[in-house]
């Protein structure tokens, strides 16, 4: 009776617990478990060749996202909230848009009695649920834009409607750099970072309070961080991955550049200490 009572628990021990996502459209709450979602008519098993968290071939069982969000406005903006305080930012546009000329997005559920591995040593799996992408190529899908780890997934207004102190000065003209760097920002450095004390990431520092990089960093060093983090700066709970060429050009990277540069000149002026 040991002997089976231990291979019980050690079968327990290996099965992934449940989950729950929550769906916020607008038009009310939704909560879906594991069990739900696997038990949908339309999960497929999916094939992703470069899966870019496990830098690996990976298979999972998924339902198309387009079909967890029936009609959604491609002008809509998504948020992707994840256990650890990562948030992805998406247009409507990629998940509407999915198709034979478009990438395709899936959402992976981790069954509870196969759970995923690791993504590293020290880190858990991409489940409960995770963004999966086929063709990504076809849309320009960068690795920020495949979320794991999914708690919630929110319709909102876009983030310069939300966040106005992120805004570049409303007097630049629409094809200035920094505006061109605002649109980089949102799409690789909102998933963890602030601006201005406004966003919805808890992973990273502030990027102009109390200062913006380009205040302390040159701009070759500044360069290097964003290429290559641990080159620069080396600590055992580091998160932020390196952006290369291939994922942020550097047309991309010195409009952005440019952006926080312009945003360290529009900080908002510091709270008061009050005082006794």
């Amino acid at each position: 009776m040991r002997i089976l009572t231990i291979i019980a628990l050690l079968c327990f021990a290996t099965l992934a617990p449940a989950a729950t996502l929550t769906l916020d459209t607008g038009k009310g709450m939704q909560r879906l478990t594991t069990a739900q979602l696997l038990a949908r008519p339309d999960v497929r098993i999916v094939d992703v060749p470069g899966d870019v968290s496990y830098h690996a071939a990976m298979r999972y069982r998924a339902v198309p996202l387009k079909a967890l969000l029936p009609g959604i406005d491609p002008a809509a903006h998504l948020q992707f909230v994840a256990l650890d305080g990562f948030a992805a930012e998406l247009p409507g546009s990629l998940v509407t848009g999915q198709g034979a000329q478009g990438a395709e997005a899936w959402l992976a559920i981790e069954p509870p009695d196969a759970p995923w591995p690791a993504l590293s040593k020290d880190k858990p799996g991409a489940g409960p649920f995770y963004l999966v992408w086929l063709h990504p190529e076809a849309s320009h899908i960068g690795p920020e834009q495949w979320p794991y780890q999914i708690a919630a997934v929110r319709v909102l207004a876009d983030p310069a409607t939300r966040f106005p102190k992120m805004r570049p000065a409303a007097d630049l003209p629409p094809d200035a750099p920094a505006r061109r760097g605002f649109a980089v920002f949102q799409r690789n450095c909102l998933s963890c970072h602030t601006l201005n004390g406004q966003g919805d990431a808890r992973l990273g520092p502030d990027l102009n309070i109390p200062h913006s990089p380009t205040d302390y960093l040159r701009e070759d060093m500044l360069r290097t961080l964003v290429r290559n983090p641990q080159s620069l700066r080396q600590w055992p709970q580091a998160k932020m991955p390196g952006f290369s060429p291939d994922t942020l050009s550097d047309h991309d990277l010195d409009d952005l550049i440019t952006y926080l540069k312009h945003m360290a000149a529009h900080r908002p002026a510091p709270t008061p200490t009050p005082t006794r």
